[in-house]
């Protein structure tokens, strides 16, 4: 019977699931998201979500444990360099997990799991805001806008005007030069 067991056991004895669970969190570290099913990557994110919490704390006891989870040294050193420093603000949820559908060849349950600080579809943070300006009821902003288009023509044609005067003033004083 499987009275209180708090974990899922995924079919497999406990070295064969802690080596599963090594190399996906590894797979996870390295390359952002992993494809796998519901059940392993639920699993997987009870086992990943520690480790990332300790790697907020950068110093050698730390990475030894993490080491002894994850036994790549790639991965760890790629945790707390690159992946540390995204996640420092956060608190905890370093993990998403998006489901796909179901594998056609057994029907399992796929998904998409990923560390959330790394998919940039989702971040609200990266979007350009625009500053916020007053409107009023009574749309007065029109007369500005007139006023504004009547001055723009006439000052570009009075810059145009002074330009060929200065041009020729120029070439009357070479001119000038030349004769002497």
């Amino acid at each position: 019977m499987r009275h209180k067991k708090g974990f899922n056991h995924l079919g497999r004895t406990a070295p064969h699931r802690k080596a599963m669970l090594s190399n996906m969190a590894s797979s996870l570290i390295l390359h952002k998201r992993i494809k796998t099913t519901v059940a392993k990557a639920k699993a997987l994110r009870q086992y990943v979500e520690p480790l990332l919490t300790k790697a907020k704390n950068d110093n050698m006891h730390s990475r030894r444990v993490v080491f002894s989870y994850l036994q790549n040294k790639e991965s760890v050193k790629e945790l707390f360099n690159e992946v540390a420093d995204k996640i420092s603000q956060r608190n905890g949820g370093y993990t998403r997990i998006i489901k796909l559908g179901n594998r056609l060849g057994d029907n399992a349950e796929m998904c998409l799991m990923e560390l959330v600080d790394y998919n940039e579809t989702y971040q609200p943070e990266t979007k350009a805001k625009k500053p916020k300006t007053r409107r009023s009821r009574r749309g007065g902003g029109g007369k500005k806008q007139e006023a504004t288009a009547e001055n723009t023509p006439e000052t570009s044609t009075k810059v145009e005007e002074k330009a060929p005067e200065s041009k020729a003033s120029e070439a009357d004083e070479s001119k000038g030069d030349d004769k002497e």
